[in-house]
């Protein structure tokens, strides 16, 4: 299998970390960074699944910024093994990954004020305000009132606050769609996949969700035989089937963060929590 150039490829490794939806919860993957630091092994691999910024409406208070940081000390740490390649640390785009990106382009959309809104009401506040202060959402709130030069200038110093902190931009520009073994048999993806649609075609199934519900995949699909997800809306923890695997137990909506470590296969070999 071709893979799309969107899709990082995971090289073959024996044993794979995955880290579902932060939600910008720093406290709990502390936790969880520091239970995998201690566990690491040369050619361990790491996958962040989506949504490790924004916030969970009605959840806890998110600290975005510094979850980054953390998120970026552990890629650090598992690059330092012996033998390691930057390919062995994947940051995967989810939800809200996905509207801080569509964020730059509100001065074009027809209804700003709308999207605006809707964005907020999906947690992107936390974001938005880990980089323009306690003000910026009101700022964004006048400059949508104020037209689209006004927009311009608040999404730019958002994007001007992001890139002052050491490595975060880098992070923006590296974020993938999905990520898939060397051997095209496991996958992992935010919230879905559409088994209609070859992976090049997926669009926004992985981190909105496909036509096909991720728990009815039962077969495989173009090779692939395992499925990996960071993200339901359901929060059941880990929903282990045949050929797919749920990891989320609601961070930021009151339930711990999970991590996970996978064999070759995409087995459960352990989960540790925060």
């Amino acid at each position: 299998m071709k893979t799309p150039a969107a899709i990082a490829t995971l090289r073959d490794t024996k044993r794979l970390w995955v880290i579902p939806a932060v939600h910008g919860m720093v406290h709990r993957l502390h936790s969880v960074a520091d239970a995998i630091a201690a566990r690491l092994e040369p050619g361990d691999a790491l996958v962040f699944l989506g949504n490790l910024i924004g916030g969970a409406v009605g959840g806890e208070t998110s600290d975005v910024a510094p979850t980054l940081d953390l998120a970026l000390a552990l890629r650090r740490r598992t690059l330092a093994l012996p033998g390691a390649r930057a390919c062995d640390v994947v940051f995967l785009r989810g939800a809200q990954e996905e509207m801080w990106t569509k964020l730059e382009q509100l001065h074009y959309a027809q209804g700003p004020r709308e999207v605006l809104r809707w964005m907020l009401q999906r947690g992107l506040g936390a974001t938005i305000a880990a980089y323009g202060g306690d003000a910026a959402i009101g700022d964004g709130e006048r400059a949508v009132r104020d037209g689209p030069m006004a927009i311009a200038r608040w999404t730019t110093q958002l994007r001007q606050a992001l890139r002052a902190r050491p490595g975060h931009a880098q992070w923006l520009a590296a974020i993938r769609r999905a990520a898939l073994s060397e051997d095209g048999r496991l996958i992992a993806v935010h919230q879905g996949l559409d088994t209609t649609k070859p992976l090049d075609l997926q669009g926004d199934a992985f981190w909105w969700g496909g036509s096909t519900p991720f728990e009815a995949i039962d077969a495989p699909y173009d090779g692939i035989e395992r499925f990996i997800r960071g993200f339901d809306r359901n929060h059941p923890g880990v929903h282990d089937q045949p050929h797919t695997l749920t990891l989320d137990a609601g961070c930021g909506f009151g339930g711990p963060l999970l991590g996970a470590l996978l064999d070759s296969h995409g087995r459960v070999l352990d989960v540790v929590e925060g």
